[in-house]
This record gives structure tokens, sequence and C-alpha cells, in this order.
């Protein structure tokens, strides 16, 4: 798709303030820091409508991204992050799981994944969550830059076995540094979200 309009539209922080809109949505979730903000930014050729920042738990808020008045991108708030607290991080829990077993428009849901570590125990029920609500699972091994290339076929078949990911299943090695693996979800999307 080719992406030259993209608005920050709706920042809910809470169910009631989710908007009823008709568009088709994909979300993404992933550990705190894991790189949503700088997927997005990437797969919308923005330096930082999405913003990201070095510090864990910065998006507590659900951010709905209108792409080109076709779908929206839904940035989720990242998962794990211990520097809340309890009540906060269940109400998250709660506000999130809410949005992603409900919302008729939500088409698909990406999961992220740091390519530099093992998914841990937050990423594997996640995976296992999406699994049984969506046909289709995409994984996005993020921060690949960070690693060398003679480490890359390593490391995702470290995250393969952690999730005990299914083969039909698609993981892709992205960097938001070397924009490596934007044109590859871009395709996955195309097909998710064809008018």
């Amino acid at each position: 798709m080719l992406v030259n309009n993209v608005e920050l539209e709706f920042v809910c922080g809470s169910e009631s303030q989710i908007p009823d809109t008709d568009l088709n949505e994909i979300a993404f979730a992933g550990k705190s820091n894991v790189g949503k903000s700088s997927l997005i930014n990437s797969l919308i050729n923005r330096k930082a409508l999405a913003r990201t920042s070095a510090q864990p738990g910065k998006t507590q808020t659900i951010n709905f991204y209108n792409v080109e008045e076709k779908l929206y991108f839904v940035d989720l708030p990242g998962y794990g992050f211990a520097k809340v607290s309890k009540t906060e991080r269940e109400r998250w829990g709660k506000f999130i799981e809410s949005y992603l077993i409900n919302r008729e428009q939500l088409k698909q849901v990406v999961l992220l994944i740091d390519i530099r570590h093992e998914p841990g125990q937050n990423d594997k029920m996640m995976y296992d969550w999406l699994c049984h609500y969506q046909n289709n699972v995409l994984v996005i091994a993020t921060k690949m830059d960070k690693i060398k290339r003679s480490q890359l076929q390593k490391q995702l078949a470290i995250i393969k076995k952690g999730l005990n990911m299914d083969p039909n299943h698609k993981l892709i090695p992205f960097s938001a540094q070397t924009k490596q693996g934007t044109e590859e979800i871009w395709n996955v999307f195309d097909k998710w979200v064809v008018d």
C-alpha cells in the first residue's frame, strides 16, 4: 500500500473511549520496548508519528492510527512491564483483553518479539492466545540490526522453538533502522485487509 496520509486519530485509556469506526484494524502486541511504535513509524514512512521511547511502558493507551482512510494500525500498551502498580497492570490487562476479544473491526493482531531474546512467558501466552483466536498468525522479530547477519537464522530458530510455532505461521525479521522486512510485512497486511 502506498502510504501518504496517516494520522493519530484516537487515544483510548479506557473501554468507553474505544471509537465506533467501520475500518478494519491491525493491532500490534508485544512486551514493553519491543519496538511496536518504531515498526508502525517504519510502515507508514514517518519518523515519529507513533511516539517511541527508551523508557519501557511509555504507551499506556490504545492508539489508533488512520492509514489512508483504509485501515487503522492499533498500537497496544506493552505487556510485562513492572514499574506500574499491580492494580494498574490488571486494569490494562482487562481493557486490552476486552478490546482483543470483542472488537469486530479487529482483523489481525501481530506479535512482536525482540530477535535478540528467547520469547518470555508473556510472549508464549500471547502467541497461544493468537493461535486460539485467529487464523493467520504473524510474528515479527524486531531489532534485527542489533545482531550479526550470521546469527539471524539461529535467532529465528530460537523464537520458533520458544513459541512452539506452527510451521504455517509467518515469522518476519525486521529492522526499524534499515527498514528491512517492511515490504514483506506490507505484503501480508495487503492480503488481510483487501477491500
